[in-house]
């Protein structure tokens, strides 16, 4: 089961102050963002929404069912992002909004010059070995759960556009670009993720694959090198610039991610996941975790079974 973190969540508009039940909407402007804060006390279908710059879009409260592309509608939950480019509509149901139990999210708008210069940047200081291969946003991958960077990420900038600092628009400009660095780090790391990437031309796909058929084991890079057929350092490189990691991290993150598929397990003890993760402290595992996940492998592994428990009453 993937893990999402949840965003912090601004005090809901004064019941009085609404404009409107449906999409009521309150606006902070900034140099190169604008925050936009959604509220719907009311159930509604297929309501519209457009805007002028890419949207990076995250959840709050309650539940959406996105209409987007020509793709299936899907449900939108906090804990969530859905990135949409300029001036693409997006259509909205509300199937459970109330004055009791409202929707509520977030879009922030960036200003274009901010995201082109952020990925100019990452391909002139950290350029990818292939160079037909560049970083930039996917916008065919543009749902994802909130891992902690991100949330932190998003969390500032909500912080900053709601706070009154004379520096707020240059901790924002700031912000943004790490925004958009850890969308595009995901984005990778989810094409990789995928069982269907299978890319023979691309050196570090056999690296891939034995670390995910080996990730209870020690794995070092001279190991992942030889996979790839190629030097220690070659090799760091390449991984580095193809997922925005190094393959340390990477790995970690698959462990974190095994972690959590063994935690669904109500009977599992923490010191089995541990060993069964290749990590040989448990008390590093622990905190290793708490870092990745924000709450203790224990914590996790109670809201897994506390939440399938709710699930099964509902």
């Amino acid at each position: 089961m993937s893990s999402k973190t949840l965003l912090h969540t601004p005090a809901l508009t004064y019941e009085k102050s609404l404009k409107t039940l449906v999409e009521n909407r309150t606006i902070f402007s900034l140099n190169h963002c604008e925050l936009n804060i959604f509220e719907t006390y009311q159930k509604s279908d297929l309501v519209p929404l457009k805007f002028n710059d890419l949207v990076v879009t995250s959840m709050l409260r309650g539940k959406k069912v996105m209409h987007l592309f020509e793709d299936p509608s899907f449900e939108y939950l906090p804990g969530e992002t859905v990135i949409v480019p300029s001036n693409v509509e997006m259509k909205i149901d509300f199937p459970e909004a109330s004055k009791d139990n409202p929707t509520q999210c977030i879009a922030l708008t960036i200003d274009n010059n901010i995201i082109t210069n952020t990925i100019d940047f990452l391909n002139e200081k950290y350029p990818k070995e292939r160079k037909s291969n560049l970083w930039n946003l996917d916008h065919e991958n543009y749902f994802f759960y909130n891992n902690v960077e991100l949330a932190d990420t998003i969390n500032k900038l909500i912080k900053e556009s709601m706070g009154n600092s004379i520096t707020k628009d240059a901790i924002a400009d700031l912000t943004l670009q790490e925004l958009i660095i850890r969308i595009i780090q995901i984005q990778n790391t989810k094409r990789f993720e995928s069982e269907k990437f299978n890319d023979s031309n691309n050196p570090i796909t056999p690296a891939i694959t034995f670390i995910k058929s080996n990730i209870r084991e020690n794995i070092n890079l001279k190991k992942l090198s030889d996979k790839a057929c190629m030097s220690s350092t070659s090799f760091y490189r390449y991984f580095k610039r193809e997922l925005g990691m190094s393959p340390i991290e990477y790995i970690l993150n698959e462990k974190i991610k095994y972690a959590k598929k063994l935690l669904s397990n109500p009977n599992i003890h923490i010191s089995e996941v541990s060993y069964a993760t290749g990590f040989e402290s448990a008390n590093y595992f622990i905190r290793l975790f708490k870092k990745y996940e924000g709450v203790t492998p224990k914590q996790y592994q109670l809201m897994n079974f506390n939440g399938r428990i709710i699930n099964n009453e509902q």
